[in-house]
């Protein structure tokens, strides 16, 4: 690979990672108030359609990190392992990761049930909206780890 591809591909990879993060921000967000919305399944569209633009940015972000961390690209696997920027920054993803695992499996149980033709229970949107919240401190404060360690800080 060319030194012109090599930087090119790190280039690309670098901006579908925050386009990653400006969709997945919106998209949380957009869910978030969806859930506050949400009296019954008929408002679920908005959720759902929301929620499908979360998993893409989720995807995103999981390949083009992992590629951009592990995959060669960048500074090397060594010196991300190695910076606690990093370690915090991923210790922050996995908070967010704890607080979508019941967002996660719900809404694919209310989508399921709802294609079924059965009317689910959706007592539990409004706390689904405050875990949605909940994310989005974090995804500000990987947004500073994540420059303070392209920085060298």
């Amino acid at each position: 690979m060319t030194n012109f591809t090599a930087m090119t591909l790190r280039y690309l990879i670098a901006v579908l990672h925050l386009c990653a993060l400006a969709i997945g921000i919106g998209a949380v967000y957009a869910r978030g108030r969806a859930l506050r919305r949400m009296r019954s399944i008929a408002d679920a569209g908005p959720v759902f359609h929301a929620d499908n633009w979360y998993g893409v940015a989720a995807v995103l972000w999981v390949l083009t990190g992992l590629w951009r961390a592990f995959g060669g690209l960048e500074k090397g696997t060594a010196h991300y392992v190695e910076s606690p920027l990093f370690l915090a920054k991923m210790g922050a993803f996995g908070l967010v990761l704890l607080l979508e695992l019941w967002p996660m499996v719900l809404l694919v149980r209310w989508r399921r049930q709802r294609r079924r033709g059965q009317a689910p229970d959706t007592a539990g949107a409004g706390t689904l909206a405050l875990l949605s919240f909940a994310q989005l401190p974090l995804y500000l404060a990987m947004v500073f780890l994540a420059a303070a360690l392209a920085r060298g800080l």
